[in-house]
């Protein structure tokens, strides 16, 4: 995508050939600034202090933080340290795992001399294959918008409602979410986006940052007006994006999420995910028992910061003595989802339809399990 005119993936390969190099999205949307990654702890820091966010980026830049270790040291421990690092920065998105378990099968067996060329090669691979990925995503969901289009008066905007930022920031490229809303927009679908602000890390700034840089029409809206709009048949279609999908379809997202997903079936509105199939894990059946949620500092809910660049001096929202909760995610049953919208195909949001249409992705043990739904 491009900012400015000039394009941008949200991570690549520095220009001295070692480092790599991501957008600060701490900075955004007010400030637009590129940092630079060159050892294991940037990466991991990048990654917990949400410098980079979003299921898809946050395995890519794993897979990238893999091959700085490997660079600096590429000894059995190192590699087993350095994956342990990784995987314990954010418990909840599961492409962080599905790109670690990857760069281990082609890293692992490797003499240590091969080790690092072999893991930016793959790295580099995950990033590319991510944005071929996003574009499948986008034509698959472009013909959502379209259907949605035919049953408007001629000329009139299809309204979608998103939730959190599943854009190209989140990913390499493109987004999940809002990749069939790009194709849409380029095909000249009129369409407009109701970005919910998504407190506490207000990522829906993200996602109006980069729907204004490429012209799409939309409005940013405080989390609890979405129901409100859905009853005044202001949505006709909502797309969200996915950390974590199991294998039944229930959908681990942004927190809020689920009470979207409750306010469109009580109004009839359709509600798609929008997904590539690393965010599927094939070992979680049950998303609401199954997958850990991550809790993040509670500063996030009871201050903001003071200034758009000065994250260390904060405004108290809350009385000191008040308690904060911050629950960074929360799951949608299979039953709220009206489809997931994979690289593949629009699949429907069950263990038998998620089986059939990746069969070949699905592990040993859970072949043949039977859909009760």
């Amino acid at each position: 995508m491009k900012v400015d005119g000039v394009p941008y993936r949200s991570i690549w390969l520095g220009d001295d050939g070692e480092s790599v190099d991501v957008i600060d999205q701490t900075r955004l949307p007010f400030e637009f600034e590129i940092r630079k990654l060159r050892t294991l702890d940037d990466a991991c820091v990048a990654i917990r202090d949400m410098v980079v966010r979003g299921a898809p980026l946050i395995g890519a830049t794993a897979a990238y933080g893999l091959y700085l270790a490997l660079r600096d040291d590429a000894g059995d421990d190192a590699l087993r340290g350095a994956r342990e690092s990784l995987l314990a920065t954010r418990p909840t998105a599961v492409n962080l795992r599905w790109a670690l378990d990857r760069m281990q099968s082609v890293v692992g067996e490797l003499a240590p001399a091969e080790r690092a060329a072999a893991a930016l090669d793959e790295a580099n691979a995950i990033a590319d294959e991510d944005v071929e990925t996003n574009q499948a995503i986008g034509r698959h969901g472009l013909e959502l918008i379209r259907a949605a289009a035919a049953r408007k008066p001629a000329g009139e905007p299809v309204n979608i409602l998103t939730h959190c930022n599943a854009g190209w920031l989140a990913t390499v490229d493109w987004g999940t979410a809002t990749a069939p809303i790009y194709f849409a927009h380029d095909e000249g679908i009129p369409v407009h986006v109701w970005v919910d602000e998504t407190r506490p890390r207000n990522q829906g700034g993200l996602t109006a940052w980069e729907l204004g840089h490429h012209g799409v029409p939309h409005t940013y809206i405080v989390d609890n007006v979405g129901g409100h709009l859905m009853q005044r048949g202001m949505v006709d279609l909502c797309l969200v994006g996915s950390d974590r999908t199991t294998r039944r379809g229930d959908v681990c997202n942004k927190i809020g999420t689920y009470l979207k997903a409750l306010a469109a079936h009580d109004n009839g509105v359709p509600f798609y995910v929008c997904l590539p199939s690393s965010t599927i894990d094939w070992t979680t059946r049950d998303g609401v028992g199954e997958i850990p949620i991550e809790q993040r500092a509670g500063d996030e809910v009871s201050s903001l910061p003071a200034t758009a660049n000065a994250a260390s001096t904060r405004i108290r929202l809350t009385p000191d003595s008040t308690p904060t909760f911050n629950i960074a995610f929360d799951v949608t049953p299979a039953r709220l989802v009206s489809g997931l919208v994979t690289e593949r195909a629009v699949v429907a949001a069950t263990e038998s339809e998620l089986g059939a249409s990746f069969a070949d992705l699905v592990e040993s043990e859970t072949v043949g399990t039977t859909d009760p739904s």
